[in-house]
């Protein structure tokens, strides 16, 4: 039960970091999705960070963890735990598996963003 309430209390912080980053990114202007760029970046970095020094340094306490990365990392961008398990299939050498990962969850993701949105705009 506290392993859910840290994710919760973490995403909700998370989410609210995104929220203030794509303020500030929309002060720049375009229609370039900068906000969202730097988001992924930003949390991708992160997670590399947070997981590289758990694995170093260890004894960090699973809620605290789980906090971090679930909570914080997954409201800011889940893009953060793509990239951490995209890398390391690639590190253990599955490299068809990581180009799998990475082009059919980009791909399938577009496809069913446009998918729903095709049948919103002709049924809803």
């Amino acid at each position: 039960m506290l392993n859910t309430l840290v994710v919760f209390v973490g995403a909700g912080l998370g989410g609210a970091l995104r929220h203030g980053v794509n303020l500030a990114a929309a002060r720049l202007g375009g229609s370039f999705p900068a906000g969202t760029m730097i988001i992924n970046i930003a949390g991708s970095l992160a997670m590399g960070l947070l997981t590289g020094w758990f694995a170093v340094r260890g004894g960090m306490p699973q809620a605290w963890r789980l906090f971090l990365t679930t909570g914080i990392l997954g409201g800011f961008t889940t893009f953060s735990t793509f990239s951490l398990e995209a890398f390391l299939l690639m590190e253990r050498g599955a490299f068809a598996a990581a180009a799998l990962y990475v082009l059919g969850s980009v791909a399938a993701g577009i496809a069913g963003v446009g998918a729903s949105l095709a049948v919103i705009r002709q049924f809803g």
